[in-house]
């Protein structure tokens, strides 16, 4: 029998993968959570039909949204990850040995129980005795903390169901008051291809403008995500990402990454035009 899993980009665009199996099923009180087994993408898992994250093409997404923030301010100590049931942006974290404490809020619990059981690659690291795990609404948790970390991570699903509340203008003041005064956030920003994600993609900006005196936007390239094209948001009080990135200290961490580079930081906030001129717009 031939099996395929489909995700629908758009009315008019669909991306399929060829499954083996399916290998979980089950319905949190908050979604629909799926894994499959393909030949090309190996094990992967999806939250209301939607591609999380592939074993191939995971590290993309989760050297991106840890190694820019890290190789710009060396001192980081204290961290916030905002979903990230998955466990990767907690496993890249933890190969810095200066990180003190990770504080990971994750709003489903069944997600990261069954990304332990059938995604170890980026699962493996939860139990890290730096990390505390909580299982409870980030929006909710942001509103307890003040002038606490170092940086925020908000790797979160996209602005529906869950993911809705992390993209508001409330949240974004409440992750302003929850960092320090050298804090940086870096958010999960959409993918400016798509009218949908576009959409969000604006909305995010406009917000993270109106809050943080520097906010800047990078890329990267994400093969299971709509378009491939997608974007972070970088927001800072103190710390620009491109005149503060401290190259020599980064690199005395000495870590094998598979996408992330020096070369790559700098040309990632080298914005398309039509990205540019979707982002002034605002």
């Amino acid at each position: 029998m031939d099996l395929w899993f489909t995700e629908n980009h758009t009315e008019n665009v669909k991306f399929s993968i060829r499954i083996k199996e399916q290998i979980y099923h089950d319905k949190s009180p908050f979604q629909d959570i799926d894994f499959f087994v393909s030949e090309e993408f190996g094990t992967f898992f999806t939250l209301d039909g939607l591609i999380m994250v592939t074993e191939k093409d995971e590290f993309i997404y989760h050297d991106m949204i840890v190694h820019v923030p890290m190789a710009v301010n060396p001192e980081i100590k204290n961290v916030l990850v905002i979903g990230g049931g998955d466990g990767g942006t907690v496993r890249e974290l933890t190969r810095y040995k200066g990180i003190e404490n990770i504080d990971m809020v994750e709003i489903d619990e069944k997600v990261v129980v069954a990304c332990k059981k059938y995604l170890p690659q980026t699962a493996s690291n939860l139990d890290d005795n730096r990390v505390s795990l909580y299982f409870e609404d980030g929006v909710a948790f942001i509103e307890r903390k003040k002038n606490v970390y170092d940086l925020i991570l908000i790797d979160s699903t996209d602005p529906i169901g869950p993911g809705e509340g992390l993209f508001t203008k409330t949240f974004y003041n409440n992750c302003y008051e929850a960092l320090n005064e050298a804090g940086i956030l870096i958010n999960q920003h959409e993918s400016p291809y798509y009218e949908r994600d576009k959409k969000a993609m604006h909305r995010s900006h406009l917000r993270l403008k109106e809050t943080f005196p520097i906010s800047m936007v990078y890329q990267f390239h994400m093969p299971t995500y709509p378009s491939g094209h997608w974007l972070f948001g970088f927001a800072s009080k103190k710390f620009h990402p491109l005149n503060d990135i401290n190259e020599i200290e980064w690199l005395k961490n000495d870590l094998d990454t598979n996408y992330y580079n020096l070369d790559i930081h700098k040309g990632a906030f080298a914005l398309p035009t039509y990205v540019k001129k979707a982002l002034e717009n605002e």
